[in-house]
């Protein structure tokens, strides 16, 4: 059995980030038959307070041996069947530092709990039947949501909005295999299968698969976000846009080129998508050092980004240099910012030359402000040219959820080629169950320990 799945005894992990100075509360969260037992063997409450379910108790955690002062703290009592995990669970919200958190974990464990895998708390509420798979990963899509586009998203596929769609999808498929299989059992005392409703009830839910993978991209930028580079030569006001759009100082802006010498980075949010934005040196030939090191480094940025936007100088105008470096970078989508257009004729403009290939341009003045929101307006654009735009951004699969519909997809069109060959209705049994059994993995009635190892390795050790 793997390790995930011994979920056996009572757990606690601290649920909390715990940074030094920071933070003014630290939560120590234990689940299990001996939830209770602990908290009444550590928690000390002063006058007539009542120990019963969803109430919050005040009082002082004592070292039950040396009876030695440890926090004081709250007490919160959640009772089985009514917790996360609908396990007895307890949780002592202490005050916030390392030190009283780490030292009433250690209690915890003395007292006869064990450390918390990382997920267990939420492995055991979907082996509990408080939630499915598709809920269990929207919780850690909704702790690691970088936008709030995200978070709705992952809250909406916590009430289920997710699957849903995807029972009604395999509870069709065992319709059609219920039919199916009575012909094969009782084919004297019933009509004949209609084959073509049959094909018509499987082209429905093809129809509908196909719709749900067309989120996945989508969701893949929603938990992800985009890595975004901004190249150019030195001194054509790449950091300044930077600056500009971050609407902070985080990148050093003089006359002088070369001032950037490595990457700064900055995070952003663009129409519910998180952005990552680099701010690279200046790409030119060099004999500094460092600076060359700085300009390898905005190379592999530039190769390595979701999008590029190439910068020139509006003054300046297309260079022999912004050709080399457009040669380096054209492969990858690309933005083209004409940058300081405050400092040059509108009519400068009509005669500016660049690439003819290059179909999406948005005129700046970084210095000012200026054309920031038409910026956005066309990496947005870029993303929805590029990838598939949801049409219901409440609603995004990830990666594993794509893989198992895609895999229900293509034995749903195995099905349909057994029909057309007109092979016997056993043939058409085989596929139609593994349509079904792959539907099941995405909520967790059908699925393997290895995938829950998986799913549930990457959550933290509290959650």
């Amino acid at each position: 059995m793997s390790e995930l799945l011994a979920t056996t005894g009572t757990i606690a992990a601290i649920a909390t980030a715990v940074i030094p100075q920071q933070g003014s509360v630290n939560i120590v969260r234990v689940s299990g038959f001996q939830a209770m037992a602990i908290a009444q063997a550590l928690f000390h409450t002063p006058g007539h307070q009542v120990w019963e379910s969803h109430r919050i108790l005040y009082g002082h955690i004592r070292h039950p041996q040396t009876q030695k002062l440890v926090d004081e703290a709250l007490l919160l009592i959640m009772k089985a069947p009514r917790s996360y995990t609908r396990e007895d669970v307890v949780e002592f919200h202490c005050h916030g530092g390392i030190i009283a958190v780490q030292q009433v974990l250690q209690l915890c464990l003395e007292k006869g709990a064990r450390l918390a895998q990382p997920g267990e708390f939420t492995l055991r509420a979907f082996l509990n039947g408080r939630l499915d798979l598709t809920q269990a990963e929207s919780i850690a899509d909704l702790v690691g949501a970088k936008s709030p586009q995200a978070a709705q998203t992952a809250l909406a596929g916590l009430q289920g909005k997710l699957a849903h769609p995807i029972r009604q999808l395999r509870a069709n498929c065992l319709d059609i295999l219920a039919e199916i299989e009575a012909r094969i059992d009782f084919e004297e005392d019933l009509p004949p299968l209609d084959d073509e409703a049959i094909i018509s009830d499987i082209d429905k839910i093809a129809a509908e698969i196909t719709r749900l993978l067309a989120t996945k991209d989508q969701g893949e930028l929603l938990r992800t976000g985009l890595k975004v580079a901004i190249v150019g030569r030195p001194n054509v006001g790449k950091s300044s846009l930077l600056n500009a759009w971050s609407q902070s100082d985080r990148a050093i802006v003089t006359d002088l080129p070369g001032t950037t010498r490595d990457v700064v980075e900055s995070q952003l949010v663009v129409g519910g998508i998180p952005v990552q934005v680099l701010d690279t040196a200046g790409i030119r030939e060099t004999v500094d050092q460092v600076e060359k090191i700085g300009v390898e480094r905005s190379r592999r940025a530039a190769s390595a980004a979701d999008l590029v936007l190439l910068t020139i100088d509006a003054a300046a105008g297309w260079t022999e240099s912004d050709q080399e470096i457009y040669q380096q970078v054209q492969h990858r989508p690309l933005i083209l910012i004409i940058n300081k257009i405050d400092l040059i004729e509108t009519a400068s403009m009509i005669t500016l030359a660049y690439p003819n290939e290059i179909d999406q341009i948005v005129t700046t003045a970084a210095s000012k402000n200026q054309g920031i929101d038409n910026l956005e307006k066309a990496i947005l654009e870029t993303v929805q040219k590029g990838k598939v735009q949801a049409a219901d951004m409440d609603l995004a699969i990830n990666q594993r959820q794509a893989a198992a519909l895609t895999q229900a997809k293509i034995s749903l069109e195995q099905v349909q080629k057994t029909i057309a060959d007109q092979l016997p209705l056993d043939f058409w049994t085989i596929d139609l169950r593994g349509a079904i059994n792959a539907l099941g993995e995405i909520t967790g009635e059908q699925v393997t320990e290895s995938v829950l190892d998986r799913i549930f390795s990457k959550f933290c050790i509290g959650k």
